[in-house]
């Protein structure tokens, strides 16, 4: 028993490094740690946010040792299970890694091993990927208020009607790259359309912006942001 508590105390301790490091790739914690957990037992569970790991390279790297160290520990219970009776635990290689990873952990939680493992992601990402490969947050946005949006358009929004071409101000930092209408994607031709009730405008541009000429008439915000993908 001694043994099983251990060694699912180096698994705990697996998921918490894991999902520091996620979380430094810009994933955030709750994300991080569901998909760890789905990685490590196996369930193949799938949800809109496991794209996000399929898409960046540093994260499939991650999912890759959790997906073969979640099959060997399956292996190592069903064995130690079976050998209930053996004195050969070796519990002090066991004590060892448990505080091996520890150690790790406390030191993964530091913000400068924070900041410099990001640095450190961002360069490698950046190195090996072309542009078109890079999520979008790390490709399109150069500064902390920068976004990539989805607003959806209202039967009773003051917008519909409105010309493309006079939508946005020229001192306006938004900009629109596509309009989705129903199951078509206006892009080359959107500039010769008016909006209409139901279409879902993607934008890119500065946060505040965004919000202050897209908040509806009750303080509610219409958009929804687009996570990097």
């Amino acid at each position: 028993m001694l043994f099983i508590l251990l060694y699912l105390l180096i698994i705990m301790l697996v998921i918490e490094v894991s999902v520091i490091m996620f979380n430094i790739t810009g994933l955030e914690k709750p994300v991080s740690r569901y998909q760890v957990i789905s990685m490590l037992t196996g369930t193949g569970f799938t949800t809109d946010e496991s794209q996000l790991i399929i898409d960046h390279p540093i994260r499939r790297k991650i999912s890759a040792f959790l997906i073969l160290f979640g099959a060997f520990s399956l292996a190592v219970i069903i064995s130690a299970m079976t050998n209930m009776l053996s004195d050969d635990f070796r519990l002090t290689e066991l004590l060892v890694i448990n505080s091996v990873l520890l150690i790790l952990l406390l030191i993964g939680k530091t913000p400068f091993l924070k900041n410099k493992l990001r640095k450190k992601f961002d360069y490698e990402m950046h190195k090996n990927l072309d542009i078109s490969e890079l999520p979008i947050k790390d490709a399109l946005y150069l500064d902390e208020n920068d976004v990539v949006t989805e607003v959806a358009i209202e039967k009773d929004s003051e917008l519909v009607g409105k010309e493309i071409l006079n939508l946005f101000e020229k001192e306006e930092d938004i900009t629109l790259l596509f309009i989705k209408r129903g199951e078509i994607n206006l892009r080359n031709t959107m500039h010769n359309e008016s909006i209409q009730a139901g279409d879902d405008l993607f934008l890119y541009g500065n946060k505040e912006e965004i919000e202050k000429k897209f908040l509806t008439k009750d303080g509610k915000e219409e958009h929804e942001e687009i996570e990097g993908a």
